[in-house]
């Protein structure tokens, strides 16, 4: 395509003098396989007719290259049909490494310690993955961080609830919880669910979590390691990265480096100090805050409360700088739910102010909201905001009704759940049908699992050995024509950060994968040898797409 795009432009700056940046599109198969508007762009400037141009420039095109036919339509559109060997070439070449050399943090997940992962988490948990996987395609040295708090009224929530729980403090008394880091998770969650009710019901508990909230910070900055409290925090905190980490490994995502809340506060404020004396934070009630900007719908955000606290402002641009000093970022992918958009472009903004050309290499992706079709039969175990455990438990549940062998159970399961979030655009809400993400039928993970395992058999039937032409029929150039679009369907993805066009385009190769099966037959067929090769493309161009959406390719079903 970059090859078609070049001799094109290079032809118009021979004939016109004129330099362009030629795009081309992929129009309808029976119009070619490439085409260009560029004579129609250059008919004005030129004075010219653009039927003319385009006569030209295809006159010229023709002569050029390895091309099938070149031709004119309409009021001046080139189509073009490359030649079979340029397809072939094509298929067989690999994404071009347009970050090589870059260094890309991409922070995502970001769960709380002291909370379960819900739903939401595990969207941004598997996007956040697949990203990574994609820039990895790319060339980018990529970096996987997560954020999220170890301090703050949410943990002093939880504390709180459990020395309700167990009627004072006793640390001795976690051993009676189960050892299991879920079921551990689970008991911590459900001591925060206390405390947070407390909190909202009992002006005497309110006080108390708020002193407690003071003394938690207290534990990083003394080192209080052995006071019975202090035991209850850090050994709760432990089991929440042990909970995170066995999550990770369950769904099969490459683990991130977390960074706490603590460890980003001190650096957090140091900034903030440094930029009150430069004038780029204002004292405002005893409180530390970023002035908004009106004239950019930015309004005005604390950065230290009037107690001296750090706010969730602070915290996060203490994790920027320890991202900037860790990996030396060139790019930041930062994944939130939507619901954090406008708090982020305030702290993008003020990221700007203290250190200019900071938010042009930071670009801040959201998501939306996991809607299940069938709520009743979900909410039944999992509540109103459903945990991320539970929704893998569910679909593996409904996996088994589907896949017999117990071996492909797990990744059936992960194939469904990351293809579903994977297959809507980045920022959308995601319509989560349990029927239809666990399906053999339709766009779904367990369909290009099966489409995958289907072309394995078709391989091992074959007695041929693979072969490749210079020729080919037009139900095998159709099919190879697919082909040539995985490479541009991926590079487009990574510069979008947008990996759903990756499974459009796995579903549109396996449908056309079976009208070429239906029209040709393979195994025994005098040209065997040239169609395996083709159905050997297939499978690992599917391999190839599974393996960025982090999905397995089993080789049968």
């Amino acid at each position: 395509m970059e090859r078609l795009a070049s001799q094109i432009a290079t032809i118009v700056h021979e004939l016109y003098g004129q330099d362009v940046d030629v795009r081309l599109d992929r129009p309808e198969a029976r119009f070619g396989d490439y085409a260009t508007n560029i004579a129609l762009q250059l008919a004005k400037p030129l004075g010219r007719s653009p039927r003319d141009v385009a006569e030209e420039l295809a006159s010229k095109l023709r002569n050029t290259g390895d091309y099938r036919d070149v031709t004119v339509a309409g009021p001046g559109f080139i189509n073009v049909f490359m030649g079979d060997v340029s397809l072939l070439e094509q298929a067989q070449s690999a994404v071009a490494r347009t970050a090589d050399g870059e260094q890309v943090v991409v922070e995502y997940s970001c769960p709380n310690a002291f909370k379960e992962l819900h739903t939401g988490h595990l969207y941004q948990t598997i996007l956040g993955d697949i990203l990574a996987r994609l820039l990895e395609q790319t060339g980018a040295s990529v970096h996987r961080t997560s954020f999220g708090g170890d301090v703050g009224l949410h943990v002093a929530k939880c504390l709180w609830g459990m020395v309700a729980t167990f009627e004072g403090i006793y640390p001795e008394k976690l051993a009676d919880v189960p050892a299991d880091a879920f079921a551990r998770a689970n008991w911590v969650s459900s001591c925060y669910v206390r405390g947070a009710g407390a909190y909202e019901e009992n002006d005497e508990a309110k006080q108390e979590i708020d002193e407690l909230n003071k003394t938690i910070y207290g534990f990083h900055e003394t080192g209080d390691h052995e006071s019975p409290l202090a035991q209850i925090y850090w050994t709760t905190r432990q089991w929440s990265y042990d909970y995170f980490d066995a999550f990770y490994a369950l769904i099969q995502v490459d683990k991130m480096r977390y960074y706490p809340e603590s460890a980003t506060a001190p650096v957090g404020m140091e900034v903030v100090r440094e930029q009150l004396a430069r004038g780029n934070l204002k004292e405002s009630e005893g409180a530390v805050v970023f002035e908004g900007d009106e004239s950019q719908h930015l309004h005005t955000r604390v950065f230290v409360t009037s107690k001296g606290l750090p706010t969730y402002e602070t915290k996060d641009i203490g994790v920027i700088w320890l991202e900037q000093q860790d990996y030396s970022f060139t790019r930041r992918v930062l994944i939130t739910g939507n619901d954090q958009k406008e708090y982020m472009r305030v702290v993008f903004a003020a990221a700007e102010t203290f250190q200019p050309g900071l938010a042009a290499r930071m670009t801040h992706i959201t998501n939306g909201t996991v809607r299940f079709a069938d709520g009743k039969k979900m909410s039944s175990r999992l509540g109103n905001v459903s945990r991320a455990i539970d929704v893998v438990n569910v679909v593996r549940e409904k996996v088994r009704e589907l896949v017999q062998d117990e071996s492909l159970v797990e990744g059936v399961t992960l194939g469904a759940i990351k293809y579903v979030f994977a297959k809507y655009r980045a920022g959308g809400d995601i319509a989560f049908d349990i029927d239809e993400t666990v399906s053999l039928a339709g766009n779904s993970g367990p369909y290009i699992q099966y489409a995958h395992a289907r072309a394995c058999s078709i391989i091992a039937k074959a007695t041929a050995t693979p072969e490749y032409s210079d020729e080919y029929d037009a139900s095998e150039r159709s099919l190879l024509v697919k082909l040539t679009g995985y490479n541009e369907v991926v590079e487009k993805a990574a510069a979008e950060y947008m990996p759903h066009g990756i499974c459009t385009y796995l579903y549109e190769l396996a449908q056309e994968f079976n009208r070429f099966y239906e029209s040709s037959h393979i195994v025994g067929h005098e040209r065997e040898a040239i169609r395996l090769g083709l159905v050997t493309l297939y499978r690992d161009t599917l391999a190839k797409g599974l393996g960025i959406l982090g999905i397995t390719a089993p080789e049968r079903m």
